[in-house]
């Protein structure tokens, strides 16, 4: 069957009205299961002044809604979509404006493979106080690797002594509290973390191995180190640590753990970043700029080949200038931070961790890759796959809502299976630079091509 696919590219008007903001954070660490899966947790924190004060058989009350998905960004595959009520009964009202927060931990086994991970704060007495928050979750099983580190987990206290062991957040004979907001300073002026570490006897190696925990600001200077030696009596371990961050000025903040191996020169590290507020500190030094950011970016770990591959799928966003950079280089570490820097300028929001333009991006290229693919061509490389990545390009974030902006006064993109195997090709557009034929209806009704 012959069929055809009308793609309008309009123009939505979105009118926004001002709100008190609404503070809803989360975070996740990933931790060793088995050969096939890690367990996953993930980390939320609702600020107590935000929520809705009302009444459970009178006694004082806030609640809080905690709505998860996480699905797979290649089968979309559904694995977790669940919402969790929250609450807190209030004894003293008057507590309610101060800066203390629902904080809590929840646990998942996620198999190995890409996942969207969508999460949303509501408030569950006023539905327009909302916030919903995306990240992406690559899963590699640690029970595959040698010698390995978790990931890094921010927290405000970790108690050794007088725990609880029915608490949520007791593990490995710890009492492990989370900070989901990252931020550290003023109120809060130590920070501690929790890391867990694997494969310690995955060979007959004895060695000890040397565990460095630093401390950089967002110029990339060196604040504070400090090292230990990890003995291999048993195959896993847990550490724990503190820094005292008074002292600091306001700023962003890296933390990297890293494990060296003198014997085989073997170095795994996990990255964290987080933030200080100290208005009482002033910066008086001035370093030179380092980029500490694409230090723990998923570029900086990226091999050869996966390099190529990812700018390979970036190319529909790539000016022919950056095409012909990229094909010059001849060293990883150059493609590497040609990568960093080519989806770093195109980040709507700069100030925020998350980088909307390539999530959306790359969503894109898999939905495409997905859904579009036809006889042997992976869906991004179709005429379908190509308009509709590209289209990203005139993309405005808004929340969960997005619209395009007008493009060349508004433009038609007319697609056409015309060989009858669902394979449709680009017939006509009116945008320029693409294929233009008002004869296209014929093509499809005649089947000339």
């Amino acid at each position: 069957m012959k069929r055809i696919f009308l793609f309008l590219v309009l123009i939505l008007v979105v009118k926004s009205f001002g709100q008190e903001p609404f503070h809803f954070e989360f975070d996740y660490a990933r931790y060793a299961y088995d050969s096939t899966a890690d367990f996953v947790e993930i980390y939320y924190s609702f600020n107590q002044a935000d929520l809705t004060l009302s009444n459970d058989d009178s006694i004082p009350v806030i609640r809080a809604i905690l709505s998860i998905k996480i699905q797979d960004t290649v089968t979309n595959k559904i694995l977790v979509d669940r919402n969790w009520n929250i609450e807190n009964h209030i004894t003293d009202t008057s507590n309610m404006q101060s800066n203390k927060s629902l904080i809590g931990v929840l646990g998942f086994i996620l198999p190995e493979g890409n996942y969207r991970c969508s999460v949303i704060g509501t408030d569950a007495f006023d539905s327009t106080k909302k916030l919903a928050i995306e990240d992406y979750l690559k899963i590699v099983p640690y029970h595959n690797k040698k010698t390995a580190l978790s990931d890094i987990q921010l927290c405000s206290n970790i108690r050794q002594d007088g725990v609880d062991p029915k608490s949520v957040f007791y593990k490995n004979t710890f009492e492990v509290f989370p900070n989901p907001t990252m931020v550290y300073g003023h109120g809060l002026p130590i920070l501690f973390y929790y890391a867990e570490i694997y494969g310690l006897k995955a060979d007959s190696v004895t060695t000890p191995l040397k565990l460095r925990t630093v401390l950089y600001n967002s110029q990339g200077r060196k604040l504070t180190e400090k090292d230990k030696l990890i003995l291999r009596n048993n195959n896993s371990q847990v550490d724990v640590g503190t820094f005292n961050i008074s002292k600091y000025p306001t700023d962003s903040y890296l933390l990297v753990m890293s494990i060296a191996d003198s014997v085989s020169d073997f170095i795994v590290s996990s990255t964290k970043r987080f933030f200080i507020y100290n208005p009482s500190v002033i910066d008086s030094t001035k370093f030179s700029k380092v980029s500490t950011e694409f230090l723990s970016s998923q570029f900086n770990v990226m091999n050869n080949e996966e390099c190529n591959q990812l700018f390979e799928m970036a190319r529909y966003a790539a000016t022919s200038s950056e095409i012909n950079q990229y094909e010059k280089l001849d060293s990883l570490k150059s493609k590497k931070e040609f990568l960093y820097r080519f989806w770093k300028k195109r980040d709507p929001d700069p100030s925020t961790p998350v980088n909307e333009f390539y999530n959306e991006y790359m969503r894109r290229v898999n939905l495409c890759n997905d859904r579009f693919g036809v006889m042997g061509k992976p869906g991004m490389k179709t005429d379908r796959g190509r308009i509709y990545i590209f289209l990203v390009l005139y993309t405005t974030f808004w929340e969960r809502l997005w619209h395009y902006n007008q493009i060349e006064g508004g433009v038609i993109f007319v697609f056409g299976d015309v060989t009858g195997f669902s394979n449709y090709e680009l017939l006509h557009s009116t945008k320029r630079g693409e294929i233009s034929d008002d004869n296209w209806l014929r093509r499809i009704t005649t089947g000339q091509y």
